[in-house]
């Protein structure tokens, strides 16, 4: 027997408790990729901030972009990436969890989030920004644009792929990369981290 549905409307939804709404919301579209973006200030100083908004723009060019909050208060990540022009996402696995949660804590710019949850900076060649050490796959990226939301003064951030980091065991022929094999993690909501199965692959789709 079918479980009675309840509805909720609009105004419903504008009436309930401000945290209540923004779990509630944040929660109902389902699974989403999450990983730690790493960015570092002109005067030197790293930040690294938990995202759970990262989304696949398109591969030619490699565009990926994210949603960061309103800039009406500090925003370490969006100053450092547009201050600098660059910065990394790094997968999150399962036994660093824990530490890439406590990110999204507000810190003092002074104070590095690599130093206060205790993860590894890592530099690769000339790129300035830092990658998470113990992360399975590191992205760097640059950033090509600011897109504002009016409607909730929202940003998108839009960053091109320069360079990819990740073991080659985990690619497969046709370019498939082994997310359960990386071990990367997925989240809901706000505060809830997943690990996935193997998941069931289809061909491409034809009528």
């Amino acid at each position: 027997m079918e479980k009675i549905k309840r509805k909720i409307d609009f105004e419903e939804i504008m009436e309930m408790d401000k945290r209540f709404r923004a779990t509630f919301i944040n929660s109902l579209t389902g699974f989403k990729s999450v990983s730690l973006i790493g960015t570092k200030d002109k005067t030197g100083i790293t930040n690294l901030a938990i995202f759970n908004s990262i989304v696949h723009l398109g591969a030619h060019p490699p565009l990926i972009g994210m949603v960061v909050r309103p800039d009406s208060v500090d925003r370490h990540t969006l100053q450092n990436i547009v201050e600098t022009g660059c910065y990394t996402i790094n997968h999150i696995l399962p036994d660093f969890i824990e530490k890439a949660h406590q990110t999204s804590a507000r810190y003092p710019k002074e104070v590095s989030e690599f130093d206060a949850v205790g993860l590894t900076p890592e530099y690769k060649g000339d790129f300035y920004a830092p990658f998470v050490g113990e992360s399975t796959i590191q992205i760097a990226m640059n950033f090509k644009e600011k897109v504002p939301f009016t409607i909730n003064n929202t940003l998108f951030i839009i960053g091109e792929i320069v360079q990819i980091y990740l073991p080659t065991d985990i690619i497969q022929q046709d370019g498939f990369v082994d997310l359960v094999a990386a071990t990367s993690i997925t989240n809901s909501g706000l505060d809830t981290y997943h690990t996935v199965n193997k998941g069931v692959r289809f061909p491409y789709a034809k009528p």
